[in-house]
C-alpha cells in the first residue's frame, strides 16, 4: 500500500514531485529565498520619487508639519491597498490579467494596468538612459558642467566661482543667468534648442540613443530569468542606495549652511494643515510612492509559496519606504542649504523638484565640493540602482500578465518573449531620444499614470470588496495567512481608502492644468493626446465587460452579467495541496459533497492550514443556513 503523502506547505511548489495535477504552477517559478520578495519590493517602492519628489512636496506643504498628513494617508491609503494586492497576488498565483478570475467580468482592469505600466515603463527607461549619460561624464577629473565656456554655452552662462568672487567686490545681478549645470543639461544633453516643439522633435541625439539601449540591456540581461535572476539582482540594487544615502547625508550634514537647508525643509507650518492641498498632495505621495495599482506588488506576491507572511512584509515595506523619503529629504536639502550659502541666495531659489533636481541642481552642488566627480558618480549610482529595481517590476509585470494568459506557449519561451519586450518598447522609445523627446517624457509622465491609474485601483478596491465579497475575501486570507485581517484593513477596504481614492480622482480632474516644460506650452493637440491615454486605461474597463457577457450564454442580466460577475470555476489557490476547505470542490474529479475530506485521505493527515480551512468551511455552512432562514 502506498504510504500517504502529508505535504510540506512551506516550500517552493517548483521544488515539489510534479504529481500535483498543475503543470503550470510548477513551470512558473518561485522566488528562490524569502529575502528575494522582500528586498524586490523595497527596490520596487523606493524608487526615484523617494529622492526627488518627497522632499519638494514636504518643503512646499508645511515642511515638518505635511508629515502629520503623510503617515495619516500612509494608514489610510497606502497601507491596506498595499496588503489588498499583496494578498491577491500570493492567494491566486496570477498576474495581473489571470488574476481576474476572481470577476471575470472585470478583467478590462487587467488589461488597463498593462497599458498603464507599459507606458511607464517606456519613459522610465529613459530617465534611466539620463542617469547612465551623467554617470558617464562624471568619469573625469574635472566634471563638464562646471565652468561656462564650452560651445553649448551661452552668454548668460555664469558659473558660482564668479559669483562668490563678486560678493566679495561688487554685487552681480544673477537674476538673468543660468548655471553651467542648467545648460549643460538643455543644451547638450538634450539639444533642446534643435527642437521648436513636441510636433517639432528634431534628430535623435545618438549618445542618447545608446543610453537608451544599454538600459534595456541591464534591464533584459537581470529578467532572463524572471524573479530567478531579478530577485539575486536585487541583493545589491535595493541595499546599495541605502549606502550610498547615507554617505551624501553624511557629507551633506557636515558642510557649511546645511542646517539652513534642513531647517527649510523641516520647520513646521501648521496652519498648512487646513489646506484641503496638503492632504491631497500627501495622498498623492503615498499612492505613487509605493507603487499600487501598476501591478508590481501583486505580480511579485505571486511568486510567493502561498503561506509566506505578507501582513509582517507589508509593514516592513510601506514603513521603510516613508522613512526612506524622510532621510532622502535630510540628504537632499542639507548639500542645498550649502549651496544656497555659496551662490548668496535663498534655498527656495535653489530648491526643485523632478528631473530639474535630479540633473541641474544637485550636479550643480556637486561641483562645489571637493572632489566632485567621485560625490557626482555617487549620487548618478544611486540614481541608477534605485531605477533599475522599479524597472524590473514594471517589465516582471507585462511579462508575468501575458505569459500567465498563454501558459502553454510562452512560460517555455519566456526569455523570447521578454526580449520581444523589451524590443518593442525600446523603440517606441526612440522618440524620447531626439532633440524635442523631453516634451514627450514629460507627456508621458502626466497622463500615462494619472486619472487612469486611480479609477484602475478604486475599481479593483470596489471589486473585491463588493463584488467578491468581504466576507470571501477575508476566509481567504484567513486560510493563507492563519487569521483574519482585524477590523482597521475592513474599514479602510470598505470605506476610507475608496472614499480617499475618488477624492483624489475628484481634485485631479477639478484642478486640472495643461501640461508644460519650463515655459512652453503644450499645443492643444498635445493634451488631447494626453488625455485619451488616461482615457483609454479606463475604456479597457467596460471594453473587458462586453467581452466578458458575450462570452456567456443566456438573456445579458440574468445569466451573462451575473454569470461574468462570479469567480471562475478553477480560482482560488493554484497547487492542489493548497486547495483546502471550499477551493476542493473545484479541483477537476472532486465529487465528494465532503472535499476536504477527500484531500484529506489523499494527503494523509491534518495540518495547521487545513484546521483553518476547517473553521472557514464550518463558518460558510453557517452563513449559509443563516441566508436560508
Amino acid at each position: 500500500l502506498a504510504q500517504p503523502v502529508t505535504p510540506d506547505l512551506l516550500v517552493s511548489p517548483s521544488s515539489q514531485d510534479g504529481d500535483l495535477g498543475s503543470e503550470c504552477p510548477e513551470d512558473r517559478g518561485n522566488w528562490t529565498g524569502r529575502l528575494d520578495f522582500l528586498l524586490s519590493c523595497i527596490g520596487y517602492c523606493v524608487g526615484l520619487g523617494n529622492v526627488w519628489r518627497f522632499p519638494y512636496r514636504a518643503y512646499t506643504n508645511g515642511g515638518g508639519a505635511f508629515l502629520v498628513p503623510y503617515f495619516i494617508m500612509l494608514a489610510i491609503c497606502g497601507i491596506p491597498i498595499f496588503f489588498m494586492e499583496l494578498s491577491l497576488g500570493q492567494f491566486s498565483s496570477l498576474g495581473p490579467l489571470a488574476v481576474w478570475k476572481i470577476s471575470p467580468l472585470f478583467k478590462g482592469v487587467g488589461m488597463g494596468t498593462i497599458l498603464i505600466v507599459s507606458l511607464v515603463a517606456i519613459y522610465y527607461n529613459m530617465i534611466i538612459a539620463y542617469v547612465l549619460f551623467y554617470l558617464f561624464a562624471s568619469l573625469t577629473s574635472d566634471l563638464p558642467w562646471q565652468h561656462c565656456g564650452n560651445w553649448w554655452n551661452t552668454d548668460l552662462c555664469l558659473d558660482h566661482h564668479v559669483i562668490k568672487a563678486g560678493n566679495n567686490t561688487l554685487p552681480i545681478n544673477i537674476s538673468n543667468t543660468v548655471s553651467p549645470s542648467e545648460e549643460y543639461w538643455s543644451r547638450y544633453v538634450l539639444h533642446i534648442q534643435g527642437s521648436s516643439g513636441i510636433g517639432d522633435p528634431g534628430r535623435i541625439r545618438w549618445n542618447l540613443c545608446l543610453c537608451l539601449l544599454l538600459s534595456w540591456t541591464i534591464v533584459y540581461l537581470c529578467i532572463l530569468k524572471g524573479v530567478k535572476s531579478s530577485g539575486k539582482v536585487v541583493y545589491f540594487t535595493a541595499t546599495f542606495p541605502y549606502l550610498i544615502l547615507v554617505m551624501l547625508l553624511i557629507r551633506g550634514v557636515t558642510l557649511e549652511g546645511a542646517w539652513k537647508g534642513i531647517q527649510f525643509y523641516l520647520t513646521p507650518q501648521f496652519d498648512h494643515l487646513l489646506s484641503s492641498k496638503v492632504w491631497i498632495e500627501a495622498a498623492l505621495q503615498i499612492f505613487y510612492s509605493l507603487g499600487v495599482g501598476f501591478g508590481g506588488l501583486l505580480t511579485f506576491a505571486s511568486y510567493n509559496t502561498f503561506h509566506q507572511n505578507i501582513y509582517r512584509d507589508t509593514f516592513i515595506v510601506t514603513l521603510g519606504n516613508a522613512i526612506t523619503s524622510i532621510l532622502a529629504g535630510f540628504a537632499i536639502f542639507s548639500v542645498l542649504g550649502y549651496m544656497s550659502q555659496e551662490l548668496g541666495v535663498p534655498v527656495n531659489q535653489v530648491a526643485k523638484a523632478g528631473p530639474g533636481l535630479a540633473f541641474v541642481v544637485y550636479p550643480q552642488a556637486m561641483t562645489m565640493l571637493p572632489l566632485s566627480p567621485f560625490w557626482s558618480f555617487l549620487f548618478f549610482f544611486m540614481l541608477l540602482t534605485l531605477g533599475l529595481d522599479s524597472q524590473f517590476a514594471f517589465m516582471e509585470t507585462i511579462v508575468t500578465a501575458v505569459t500567465d494568459e498563454f501558459p502553454y506557449y510562452l512560460r517555455p519561451k519566456k526569455a523570447s518573449f521578454s526580449a520581444v519586450i523589451c524590443i518593442a518598447l525600446f523603440l517606441m522609445g526612440l522618440i524620447l531620444t531626439t532633440e524635442g523627446g523631453m516634451y514627450w517624457l514629460v507627456l508621458l509622465d502626466d497622463y500615462s499614470a494619472g486619472f487612469g491609474l486611480m479609477v484602475v485601483v478604486i475599481t479593483t478596491c470596489l471589486v473585491v470588496t463588493r463584488v467578491y465579497g468581504m466576507k470571501r475575501f477575508c476566509r481567504d486570507i484567513h486560510m493563507m495567512l492563519g487569521f483574519k485581517p482585524g477590523p482597521y484593513f475592513r474599514a479602510c477596504w470598505m470605506v476610507l481608502s475608496p472614499a480617499t481614492m475618488m477624492a483624489l480622482l475628484v481634485y485631479n480632474i477639478v484642478k486640472y492644468q495643461p501640461s508644460e516644460y519650463g515655459n512652453y506650452r503644450f499645443p492643444a493637440w498635445a493634451e488631447v493626446l494626453g488625455i485619451l491615454m488616461g482615457v483609454l486605461s479606463c475604456l479597457m474597463i467596460p471594453m473587458g465587460m462586453v467581452v466578458a457577457v458575450l462570452q456567456e450564454e443566456g438573456t445579458l442580466w440574468e445569466v451573462g452579467v451575473q454569470q461574468a460577475s462570479r469567480p471562475a470555476m478553477d480560482w482560488g489557490p493554484s497547487l492542489e495541496e493548497n486547495r483546502t476547505g471550499v477551493y476542493v470542490a473545484s479541483l477537476a474529479g472532486s465529487q465528494s459533497p465532503k472535499p476536504l475530506m477527500v484531500h484529506m485521505r489523499k494527503y494523509g493527515g491534518i495540518t495547521s492550514y487545513e484546521n483553518t480551512a476547517i473553521e472557514v468551511d464550518r463558518e460558510m455552512e453557517e452563513d449559509d443556513d443563516e441566508e436560508s432562514m
